[in-house]
């Protein structure tokens, strides 16, 4: 699958970190993680921390597939609003999932400090309404969320013009985000396993061939066997042709990135509107505005590599209507694939048509790297057989 358009910043920045070999010869591990993009990553390196025998295994060289052309944004509100969300699973079981998502964004500091240089940053995030109309339905938003605890603060017109420089009829502020290169946190945490005795296999594309009640065994197309106890299936957007159920819905997100510019109040504050789809802005840790949206329904590459450019002008020009006096010059456009799922939440755990020793990351939605966050502290509690809170609501089960 041809997952990306254009020239992402992040492949163009950091270029091939570092290139992986493929595996050559029988291997053995206690995890197969099929993936080596950044929820692969994530997840390897906490089951790694937590004592597993791990082994990433990537079809292309790391990093290279989605995770390259990810914006990165790190926050806690799901695309699906918290009202929305209480209507379908109950108000406790909905704020369980935003709480959580609130505290993977320090669980993402830590790791990010762990490996360093990943251009790592918080931030403040300001959800404003793009209209008039929008405004009742922001309030609501706003009560559900302080009564979940979580960290808001509600903004009118003026505030915003005063504060932020642009003029919306209302909006939430939260204190609880952050930015991260997502290619070079994939990379760091990658080499990171290595140095840990883990190992990590580029341009592999592995295929079961034996799935039973103690393992599992999977073939290169070179012949190259791996025998595991578990794998975790973290290929992204293709993880989906590993299951005959239809989960979620393939659709093309289009971005630009500015040369450096004197951000102002952007610097510290990503944005993004009510409207779907959704507008959203944030700052690089060079200065630079990365903008996002213009969202569409086409998953054919070709078609979505010919919108590039007219995406980026028109992503451009709804930024200069919000900030005219903000003098910008695009560097990079591009485009990529992103699923999204009925209800904005993501699934992780194994699916009944693989049984228990095959389970699934799949990060879907617009804070991917969050829930990729959240996946590695299931996965663990999976593989040592222990509950966690989150196991039903982001489960398979919940399409039942």
């Amino acid at each position: 699958m041809d997952l990306k358009s254009g020239y992402p910043f992040w492949a163009v920045k950091n270029g091939l970190m570092h290139a992986h070999a493929p595996l050559q010869v029988d291997l053995r591990c206690e995890v197969a993680v099929i993936g080596g993009g950044i929820t692969g990553a994530i997840i390897a390196d906490g089951l790694a921390g937590a004592g597993f025998d791990v082994a990433v295994f990537e079809q292309r060289d790391v990093g290279w597939g989605s995770s390259a052309a990810s914006t990165a944004l790190l926050q806690y509100e799901i695309d699906t609003h918290l009202t929305d969300l209480s209507r379908q699973f109950g108000e406790e079981p909905a704020a369980m999932a935003y709480r959580a998502c609130e505290d993977a964004i320090g669980m993402l500091g830590d790791l990010a400090r762990g490996v360093r240089d990943v251009d790592f940053g918080r931030s403040d995030s300001l959800y404003f309404a793009s209209n008039r109309w929008h405004v009742r339905k922001l309030r609501a938003e706003y009560e559900a969320r302080r009564r979940a605890g979580l960290d808001t603060h509600w903004l009118d017109r003026d505030d915003i013009v005063r504060d932020h420089g642009f003029d919306a009829p209302a909006g939430l502020l939260t204190h609880t985000a952050a930015r991260v290169d997502p290619y070079r946190l994939a990379h760091r945490l990658l080499q990171r396993l290595q140095r840990r005795g883990g190992g990590v296999y580029g341009r592999t594309r592995l295929e079961p061939v034996q799935v039973g009640s103690r393992q599992v065994v999977l073939e290169s197309g070179e012949g190259a066997r791996v025998t595991a106890r578990h794998v975790v299936v973290a290929a992204g957007y293709e993880a989906q042709r590993w299951i005959r159920q239809d989960v979620a819905s393939n659709r093309s997100s289009y971005a630009c990135i500015t040369e450096p510019v004197e951000l102002g109040a952007l610097a510290d504050t990503m944005l993004w509107e009510t409207a779907r789809p959704y507008l959203y802005l944030r700052s690089t840790g060079d200065s630079r505005l990365l903008v996002g949206g213009e969202d569409d329904a086409v998953d054919i590459p070709k078609r979505r590599d010919a919108r590039v450019d007219k995406k980026a002008d028109m992503l451009m020009k709804r930024v200069a209507k919000l900030f005219p006096h903000l003098s910008m010059k695009p560097s990079f456009a591009w485009a990529g694939t992103f699923a999204e799922t009925k209800d904005g939440l993501p699934f992780f755990g194994p699916h009944a048509q693989w049984g228990p020793r095959v389970l699934f990351a799949m990060a879907y939605g617009g804070n991917g790297i969050v829930y990729s966050m959240l996946g590695a502290g299931l996965m663990r509690a999976r593989l040592e057989r222990r509950p966690h809170p989150l196991q039903t609501l982001f489960g398979f089960d919940r399409l039942r």
